[in-house]
């Protein structure tokens, strides 16, 4: 019996791919010029798929062109950390105690981490 690998990539790693190839782009394009760019063995339904799922998450915005799509970053999601950033937001989003996941999430903040955000959040004080 021959075994098969399964050679799939997490839905974070595919979403950012096709997200450095729109922010490398520069203008709208088509899931079609997507899969092009990336040079991967992806099937243009799987990146149709992933752009829908970015569009619903707020990340890209879309027009019409043709019979479908042509896709291009919101402007609060210019590069990867803008990217990172709106995942934090939305993951913060899901949980009704705000407070509770804000300290859970800076208790776990290494010491350098923790410095960076005190400079961020108190800028007077450097």
């Amino acid at each position: 019996m021959t075994e098969v690998k399964d050679e799939r990539r997490p839905a974070g790693e595919l979403e950012a791919s096709v997200m450095a190839a729109l922010w490398a782009a520069g203008t709208p394009r088509t899931p079609g010029q997507v899969q092009s760019s990336l040079g991967a063995d992806l099937a243009r339904t799987t990146v149709t798929t992933i752009l829908t799922r970015l569009y619903d998450k707020g990340v890209v915005e879309r027009h019409r062109q043709g019979r479908g799509y042509a896709y291009f970053p919101v402007r609060e999601v210019q590069d990867a950390q803008g990217l990172t950033a709106r995942r934090m937001h939305s993951e913060l989003d899901r949980d009704s105690d705000r407070e509770t996941v804000l300290a859970r999430f800076v208790a776990q903040l290494g010491p350098d981490d923790e410095r960076i955000l005190r400079d961020l959040l108190e800028p007077d004080e450097r």
